[in-house]
């Protein structure tokens, strides 16, 4: 199908602009955006004058919205960083994860790996894509969900805090089980929107901060316990893919 048929076929409803950006995400997920459909025009414009410069953006366009390629109510965790790994080759769409053959790890995943292993004994991990956690149900979300590469935090204040600003309220307003897990200032600064979830704040587990209340604070059962406490079953931690699980690029 051309370009742009598919576009104006998986438009939301009621957006008055191409969005591209929401083409590969699942249709729960489109019509849950459709309200954030100006912002991401933008940052679409914004994305287009970088590659116009010269500028190379991670993860590649694709990729950016990979955490809302699985049903919106599926979701019953979620985990918020700050942006995605600028270096090339890393970013592939969900927050800490990247791609499975990424060797070594960044260090931020290394220490959620180390965590992991602490607080679960999960120690199963072959790459440091996280697709399964997703597949169960754990939405790893970046507070922004592009970067320029080489430059951290670089476009923040873009517009992608008020997309993910509306991920955030929305999720709260659902009765379904869920449990918040915000890791570092970035994240943190969406605790008082959450008012009907549990909420997990702790440090972001960069090198820089993960011994400064990142490591011990056990993220992965006390999630799990607070989904039990909403009758919900726990989260399966582990690395290895559920049998059937698909991933949609």
């Amino acid at each position: 199908m051309p370009p742009g048929q598919r576009h104006a076929r998986r438009r939301p409803a009621g957006s008055v602009v191409p969005v591209p950006l929401l083409d590969d995400v699942h249709p729960t997920w489109a019509r849950a955006l459709a309200p954030v459909a100006p912002h991401l025009a933008e940052i679409e414009t914004f994305l287009d004058a970088e590659a116009a410069a010269g500028r190379e953006v991670l993860p590649p366009r694709h990729q950016i919205m990979r955490a809302f390629t699985r049903p919106l109510d599926d979701v019953r965790v979620l985990v918020v960083g700050q942006d995605p790994y600028p270096t090339p080759g890393h970013a592939h769409g969900l927050a800490f994860s990247c791609e499975p053959d990424v060797s070594p790890l960044p260090r931020s995943l290394r220490n959620v790996l180390v965590e992991l292993a602490s607080d679960t004994g999960v120690a199963d991990a072959t790459s440091g894509d996280l697709s399964a956690w997703a597949d169960r149900g754990v939405l790893l979300l970046n507070r922004v969900l592009t970067v320029r590469a080489g430059d951290a935090g670089s476009h923040r204040g873009r517009g992608w805090e008020h997309v993910t600003d509306h991920v955030v309220d929305l999720l709260d307003a659902r009765p379904a089980p869920l449990v918040a897990i915000l890791w570092g200032k970035d994240a943190e600064r969406l605790a008082p929107r959450l008012t009907r979830h549990p909420v997990l704040v702790s440090a972001h587990p960069s090198p820089l901060s993960a011994r400064r209340g990142f490591f011990g604070s056990k993220p992965f059962t006390r999630a799990s316990a607070a989904l039990e406490d909403q009758g919900a079953p726990p989260v399966d931690w582990s690395l290895t893919p559920p049998a059937g699980a698909g991933w949609m690029l």
